[in-house]
């Protein structure tokens, strides 16, 4: 397994989020999804973003380009700044000007996000005639090139195809064909991945790395997977109950885990047959119900390594090595000490 290791230079920073909270006001309560999330994405980096389903991963994203749907949702407060300009102030003008062109998105099912009534030839060129203005002609010229830079055999005969008429695998690619129609600086990815089978998974992920380093962009990866992170990101930022629990760059993370839940994770990939033939960990416990405000940390109820402090007050985040943070009242870094978990790409 390879584990991508950069070190720290001047590139620029291209994305700055401060402190965002993102609430859902529902019938049953409120969901507390985003809880305080800060983070920078420097231009042509990779940022991993894992935890499990409804850490509030994607909700993250979808906040910072003001797509969640209002109501019920609601930023209640933060910034997510890009090109000097603040995303969750803009106006719907100065929108529609950075969703595609200033940020693409690979959503996570692209049956469901693709028109099943519209060409996959006018899906991929929308974004183009929008914000490139090009013509009819040379909209149709670029959707060739597009759709044959992601790999779609015969581009050019499958313009007037519907996304029924392809795999899974292709339907992906035209999603990544429409994030990348303009030109942007940061892509991000929702768990691009999650309904392919492992072939089709890792031709998409060396697909999306190739691209990255052809066209220098920017990618934020959302995953539950630790194993496709390993090869492909620089930094991650483990999530969970809406916070950030541990953010590092890749190789520290792996090697030298410092929050308990990031510790149960690794410990959940498999690992290739060797003497060591235990079972995978298992997290015992459930995530937290978002609708009760956590005033503890919200990992303690199924921590092993909970004290008093835990049960009544939730941690910030803190340096505990050089650019590695934890939100964690434990160091639990000589108690544990992982071996690295195989990569599924």
């Amino acid at each position: 397994m390879k584990v991508v290791d950069r070190p720290e230079d001047a590139r620029p920073v291209i994305l700055e989020v401060k402190d965002l909270v993102t609430r859902f006001y529902t019938p049953e309560g409120v969901v507390h999804a985003v809880n305080g999330v800060s983070f920078d994405l420097r231009e042509g980096e990779t940022l991993g973003i894992v935890g499990e389903s409804g850490c509030g991963k994607t909700v993250t994203m979808l906040s910072i380009l003001r797509l969640i749907p209002e109501p019920p949702g609601k930023i209640e407060r933060g910034q997510a700044i890009l090109g000097g300009k603040d995303l969750l102030k803009a106006s719907k003008g100065e929108l529609r000007s950075v969703r595609g062109a200033g940020i693409g998105m690979i959503f996570q099912d692209p049956m469901s996000s693709l028109n099943p009534v519209m060409t996959v030839g006018k899906q991929v060129a929308e974004p183009i005639v929008e914000h490139l203005h090009l013509s009819p002609t040379q909209a149709r010229h670029r959707v060739i090139e597009l759709l044959s830079l992601v790999g779609i055999p015969q581009a050019k005969d499958r313009l007037n195809d519907y996304p029924h008429q392809f795999s899974g695998g292709m339907r992906q690619r035209v999603m990544i064909a429409i994030a990348l129609s303009c030109d942007p600086q940061i892509v991000i990815a929702d768990e691009p991945t999650t309904a392919l089978d492992v072939t089709i998974q890792a031709q998409i992920i060396e697909l999306v790395k190739k691209l990255r380093d052809e066209f220098g962009m920017a990618v934020i990866w959302i995953t539950h997977d630790l194993g496709i992170i390993a090869g492909l990101a620089e930094r991650v930022i483990v999530m969970y109950s809406g916070f950030e629990v541990e953010h590092a760059g890749v190789r520290d993370l792996y090697a030298n885990p410092r929050h308990p839940y990031t510790v149960g994770l690794l410990g959940a990939l498999p690992r290739l047959a060797s003497e060591d033939s235990a079972r995978l960990a298992n997290i015992e416990g459930r995530p937290p119900d978002l609708l009760e405000e956590s005033t503890c940390c919200p990992f303690s109820p199924r921590c092993e390594h909970v004290v008093d402090q835990c049960r009544w007050e939730n941690p910030n985040l803190r340096t505990v090595r050089e650019t590695h943070q934890i939100a964690c009242w434990v160091d639990i870094a000589e108690k544990v000490r992982p071996s690295l978990p195989v990569s599924n790409v």
